[in-house]
């Protein structure tokens, strides 16, 4: 904008500077042809006037003076070379009047096809009142082209130092935001895996920033380990009142002993639930952690078929060999083995594990069986905690929960639909690294 503003200007200032140089050297010239011209006794004008400028000699350079007469009793016409005999037309003075000064100006169409400046003026000459008109006609073209030529060369040079300026501008921002670049690259290589802390070594201006973001990754880190250390104590604190119970409840036996047993089993399964949740919300507060997809849904294929040998597991994982999980092993554990042991419990004969990316920062996982299935309304009842459809099949109810909950804290997805296969199919969502 600048530069744009001072072309303008500059070439504002040198039309105006070539255009009065112009007119003023016409005016110039026109008072010496004023005087190198006189009149005879008999009203004849004569003289020879050389105006110093070989223009004036050169036929049809643009360059005319003529000198004719303005009275009757003054006859005669002089001209210079390069008119060669033609007539320059002249505007009236009707259109055109003179000043008080006897002068006047104005344009008119060239001898050879360019556009003059006409400057004229009436002198009388002598006492008998023999009066001349006075022309002098310079080529308002050739100005007009040097103003042209001057804004093309200005043009270019403003162009050139602009073009320099956002060059140099470039690389001076390119230079100081390297910096930056450095700490974007150690804070994914953090994100990532690739490294437990920022570098240091940045400029004074970023190093603070470097410092404050290890100082949150180190206290990140200790919430983790102080959750867990809680996590532990707890677990441990409440393992052996909750045995007790068992085993009280076994010593008592009939109808009481029976619910004992199974309210010190529903406690064990929510203690453990939201022990989990306690830790899985710790872990949501640090730093991301890296788990190689493939290997975790291959070895929990391997348990199920163990644990099923009358059933057809499929795993389809061609697309899941480079997928990284971002979140902590046990997470992705049991979340799937939660989702295959389900399978497992309702499938007639097939269960299908595949595993697909979805976007740049997601993947799927979606497991399918042949068994009967759930229509819409058993779907919203299965995803309550500890709602069971089937009181005969074993558990506690919590399995589908617990899988929500853990989606949930990966700001994750779980779908419920029908399958394919016949069954039931569960689509999870989760995110990934790349």
């Amino acid at each position: 904008m600048a530069l744009f503003v001072a072309g303008a200007l500059i070439s504002t200032l040198y039309e105006r500077t070539a255009r009065q140089g112009f007119e003023n050297l016409l005016g110039a010239q026109l008072y010496n042809l004023v005087n190198a011209v006189s009149v005879s006794s008999d009203g004849v004008l004569q003289g020879n006037p050389d105006l110093g400028d070989l223009r004036y000699a050169r036929p049809l350079s643009g360059w005319y003076w003529e000198v004719l007469p303005a009275t009757g009793n003054t006859s005669g016409r002089l001209t210079s070379a390069s008119m060669v005999l033609l007539t320059v037309p002249q505007a009236s003075v009707a259109d055109v009047p003179f000043d008080q000064m006897y002068r006047r100006s104005y344009e008119e169409p060239g001898l050879d096809g360019e556009t003059l400046e006409v400057i004229e003026t009436e002198v009388v000459l002598d006492s008998d009142n023999h009066t001349a008109r006075f022309r002098v006609m310079g080529s308002l073209s050739a100005v007009r082209d040097d103003i042209a030529a001057f804004d093309r060369t200005l043009l270019f040079y403003l162009g050139t130092v602009g073009l320099g300026t956002v060059l140099v501008n470039v690389i001076v921002i390119l230079v100081a935001l390297r910096p930056l670049g450095r700490v974007r690259q150690s804070l994914a290589d953090v994100r990532e895996g690739r490294a437990e802390r920022l570098k240091t070594g940045f400029p004074v201006e970023i190093e603070p920033l470097a410092i404050e973001m290890n100082a949150l990754i180190d206290n990140n880190r200790r919430i983790v380990e102080r959750s867990r250390t809680q996590v532990g104590n707890l677990a441990h604190s409440l393992k052996t009142p909750i045995a007790i119970l068992t085993n009280e409840a076994a010593t008592i036996g009939d109808e009481k002993g029976r619910v004992v047993e199974e309210q010190a089993a529903r406690m064990n399964s929510q203690v453990q639930h939201y022990l989990d949740r306690a830790r899985m919300a710790a872990q949501a507060q640090s730093v991301v952690f890296r788990t190689p997809v493939k290997d975790v849904l291959e070895r929990i294929v391997r348990v199920i078929v163990k644990l099923n040998p009358h059933l057809d597991v499929e795993f389809e994982g061609d697309e899941a060999g480079d997928l990284v999980f971002a979140g902590e092993k046990q997470d992705l554990e049991e979340v799937v083995g939660n989702l295959l042991d389900n399978a497992g419990k309702w499938a007639n004969a097939r269960i299908r594990l595949s595993c697909r990316p979805e976007g740049p920062d997601r993947f799927a996982v979606s497991i399918e069986d042949d068994g009967p299935g759930l229509t819409s309304a058993e779907i919203r009842e299965a995803l309550k905690r500890g709602r069971r459809l089937d009181e005969a099949t074993p558990g506690s109810g919590l399995g589908l929960a617990i899988v929500r909950d853990i989606v949930g804290e990966y700001r994750g997805s779980l779908e419920l639909r029908s399958s394919k296969l016949g069954g039931l199919a569960v689509n999870v969502m989760l995110p990934r690294i790349r």
